[in-house]
């Protein structure tokens, strides 16, 4: 049982930060420029694998896709940790994919954002790896 909890802790950390991104990737303005220039030379500016998207395009839909997918890692472990316990707590594969992730979001928002992304993704990787302990012992 408190396998179970931390690890739907974990998942309902994840899929709150992607629903949170998600509506400021829509309807924030956290994910805006200072600068309402640098917006304007964005949206006339297209990156070089095409010019059917505008650099403008590119970034509302590469951070929609990353709300995404935080959100089905969520939805995913969460289900599992609730609704399919005995098959997570069965699977190496599904547990090191979870850790995976958790570890790899952890250096990628330190590499390229700052500090709160940082630190509530490090609070979920924690959650997650004890409670995999817990469920793997």
């Amino acid at each position: 049982m408190v396998a179970q909890i931390l690890l739907a802790a974990s998942a309902g950390i994840v899929l709150f930060a992607g629903t949170l991104h998600l509506h400021g990737t829509f309807f924030g303005a956290d994910l805006r420029p200072e600068d309402p220039g640098l917006r304007d030379r964005m949206e006339a500016s297209s990156p070089n694998v095409t010019s059917q998207a505008t650099m403008w395009d590119v970034w509302i839909g590469f951070n929609a896709l990353l709300s995404l997918g935080l959100m089905l890692f969520g939805l995913l472990y969460g289900y599992l940790a609730i609704g399919r316990f005995p098959v997570l707590q069965g699977s190496v594969f599904l547990i090191l994919v979870g850790v995976g992730f958790l570890l790899s979001s952890v250096v990628v928002w330190h590499r390229y954002t700052y500090h709160l992304p940082v630190l509530v993704f490090s609070v979920a990787l924690i959650l997650y790896v004890v409670g995999a302990g817990v469920a793997l012992a």
